[in-house]
């Protein structure tokens, strides 16, 4: 029986707050004071965590395998049937409705949850920017837009809300717009999204025309007016022998959704736009690039399981770019001094461990590692965003240091969130990533290796950012380190809730060797089904306990020696960093400038463009405007010219002569138009005798003849 009630009959209002007071900010913010802006926007993100919660827990009641409400506002788009491939034609509807199920519950918690915090950070941390109701404007604006999209029921409304976020991160990244840098990484996040989303709606339609329906389904949600879901039309292909197990079409679907996925999640090569988005407020750093617009690709890879399930070649694709991503990204991180730009490298390893998760067919670890890490990459970035906050905004690591008993909040929150993301136990981080790498190990050994290592390289360079941060004595400018101070409490609060969670959160998904139930899949298993038992994806393999605990310590291990080598390099300095640099000036230099990716972008794609463009400019300007416009012009001025000559020498010349003669002509009778009448009155009578003359002379001639 599906399960109802007030807040999931009433699915609509949870984006519906946060979209009515950013339209407030667009029409009477200016007018409005920071603290009516704080209590507007910030109260109805908090009001949209409410409203989740209740539907959350209301659907939590129901059985098990019912714990799915669906909300039809409209009919959307109706085009018609689709005739399939089998000459049959099916139902299409697109409906403007939103779905509650387990998968969008721990997206929608997240959302809500995590944004309430960074909204309640952003009052301390924004009070005295310019431009405040527009920040918040634009931060409410993305919490409806991506609300949107991880509630939307099909893949249509889905895209509605992954452009929306788009955008919303386009006026975030570049909110300082006066700063070059800032709006050049908005529009280049802009530019580089587009790609991916090209791919992204290529594969919306091919599943369209494919499978006949974008709906959405999760089990024991029954078809609605006819028009069957994306599980129930791969179900009912598949036993009709339509569709077969790694189908080309299907494999096709999931290859196009995941190119949107990359450009979204920053994965490897449309990565570029992420560590550049730092431009933005720090805030904007934690909410967007960490907490949940970059988690939208994971969560629509593992929304669309079902496809993806059917097409094994697509997952060892996700696979082999997550795990490529994750080493590469965590390289670079290895020696940037920027905080923030060291936390965004960091993010885009994370992310690829969550699709190296999807790819390997453990789409719960995927989500949960996804969950986990909005906790404490969140605190991370407000941890960062405190300090540059207390160093007058100062982010490079080289001139910083001393600072763990200046801000001790600051220093001990943001431990907590270096020891979840290197994956110690028992904080959340551990259970996650231990997860993902025993589902790795299980399919493809070489790809465990590459995500061991990376756990590592992790756990080395948060440890080396913690130690240059707060630890030692300070580097900072004499004026920088008079006015050094701990944050204040709208700043510190939040800092301390996400520690909390950074350590606890992951206790949701306590694995079964050690002694636990792992919840988090066992919830999330009815949304994770496959089409067929055999392609079933959401059990974890039952290891001996012994191979569990290798795993696990393997884990540990690695993490250790990573955290092991980042006190020699930076706090007993036993191994000088500088030697190191020193000893391989290449490899640093190449770390240090990320591998020359951008320059290559630019010289190989940007430039070439740019020339491209120009080449396309001159010959508009030469052929098309040279030629085409303007010859045409010249064309007409010609002929306009020579008409004129024609008409002034040939037409004017012959009017004149023919007047010239007729002038000739006229003279002897001019000479009789004297005007006086006697003269016409002799004229006359002259003219009668000389008529009558002759006239006589030939009638006597007559007569004479008569006679």
């Amino acid at each position: 029986m599906t399960p109802t009630g007030y807040f999931l009959d009433h699915l609509w209002l949870i984006p519906l707050f946060p979209l009515a007071t950013a339209a407030l900010m667009l029409f009477f913010g200016r007018r409005l004071p920071n603290a009516g802006v704080s209590v507007l926007c910030v109260g109805s993100v908090g009001v949209s965590f409410v409203y989740a919660a209740s539907a959350v827990f209301q659907l939590l009641a129901a059985d098990p395998e019912h714990r799915v409400a669906q909300q039809i506002l409209f009919e959307w788009l109706t085009p018609g049937p689709i005739e399939m491939t089998g000459g049959h034609a099916v139902p299409f509807v697109a409906d403007w409705g939103f779905l509650l199920d387990p998968l969008s519950c721990v997206m929608v918690l997240v959302v809500t949850g995590v944004g309430f915090l960074i909204h309640v950070y952003s009052v301390g941390y924004m009070g005295h920017e310019g431009g405040y109701y527009r920040f918040f404007g634009y931060m409410n604006l993305f919490m409806f837009a991506m609300l949107t999209l991880v509630l939307a029921n099909n893949m249509l409304l889905m895209f509605v809300g992954w452009e929306g976020v788009g955008l919303c991160s386009y006026l975030l990244i570049g909110f300082y717009f006066l700063k070059k840098s800032a709006s050049d990484a908005g529009k280049k996040a802009f530019i580089v999204n587009r790609i991916g989303d090209a791919g992204f709606i290529l594969g919306i339609l091919l599943a369209a025309v494919t499978l006949g329906t974008i709906r959405f389904t999760s089990k024991g949600l029954p078809d609605a007016e006819g028009a069957s879901g994306i599980l129930q039309a791969l179900k009912a292909a598949v036993d009709a022998h339509a569709l077969a197990h790694g189908a080309p079409v299907l494999t096709g679907i999931a290859l196009l959704l995941f190119v949107g996925a990359v450009g979204k999640s920053a994965q490897i090569p449309l990565y570029v736009w992420l560590p550049d988005a730092m431009e933005g407020p720090t805030p904007v750093s934690a909410l967007i690039h960490a907490a949940t617009m970059v988690t939208a690709g994971v969560y629509m890879v593992a929304r669309m399981n079902a496809v993806y399930q059917l097409a094994p070649l697509a997952m060892d694709v996700v696979a082999i770019v997550g795990a490529v991503t994750a080493i590469f990204a965590a390289s670079i991180a290895l020696a940037q001094n920027d905080i923030k730009k060291v936390l965004a490298y960091s993010t885009i390893s994370q992310l690829g461990y969550m699709f190296l998760a999807l790819g390997v067919g453990a789409f719960a670890a995927g989500i949960f590692h996804l969950m986990t890490h909005a906790f404490f990459k969140a605190l991370l970035f407000l941890g960062a965003g405190s300090v540059i906050h207390a160093m007058s905004g100062e982010q490079d690591l080289q001139k910083m240091g001393g600072l763990w008993n200046k801000i001790p909040i600051t220093a001990k929150t943001f431990a907590v969130a270096t020891l979840a993301i290197s994956g110690i136990f028992p904080f959340a981080g551990f259970f996650s990533k231990d997860e993902i790498l025993g589902r790795a190990f299980d399919r493809y050994f070489s790809l465990w290796l590459v995500g061991l290592i990376t756990a590592g390289m992790t756990a080395f360079y948060m440890f080396r950012l913690l130690f240059l941060t707060f630890f030692g004595y300070s580097r900072a400018d004499e004026h920088v380190e008079k006015h050094i101070h701990e944050s204040p409490p709208a700043m510190t609060v939040p800092l301390i809730i996400l520690a909390g969670l950074s350590l606890i959160g992951g206790w949701i998904g306590w694995p079964g060797s050690l002694a636990g139930e792992n919840r988090f899949e066992r919830f999330l298993e009815p949304v994770l089904t496959g089409v067929v038992p055999e392609t079933g994806a959401v059990r974890i393999a039952h290891h001996a306990l012994a191979k569990e605990y290798f795993l696990m310590l393997a884990s540990l291990s690695i993490a250790g020696a990573g955290i092991w080598l980042a006190y020699q390099f930076y706090r007993t300095k036993r191994i000088a960093p500088e030697l190191v640099a020193g000893k391989w000036p290449r490899l640093y230099h190449l770390l240090l400038h990320k591998y020359y990716v951008d320059e290559v972008y630019d010289a190989a794609i940007v430039e070439r463009t740019k020339d491209l463009g120009t080449l396309l400019g001159r010959f508009d300007l030469n052929v098309i405007d040279g030629v085409g416009v303007n010859g045409a012009g010249w064309l007409a001025r010609f002929g306009s010219t020579l008409s004129m000559w024609w008409d002034k020498w040939v037409i004017d010349g012959l009017l004149n002569f023919s007047a010239k003669l007729m002038q000739l002509f006229s003279y002897p009778v001019r000479l009789l138009q004297t005007g006086v009448f006697s003269s016409y009155a002799m004229l006359i009578l002259v003219g009668l005798v000389i008529l009558l003359a002759y006239y006589g002379h030939h009638m006597q001639v007559l007569l004479r003849g008569v006679r």
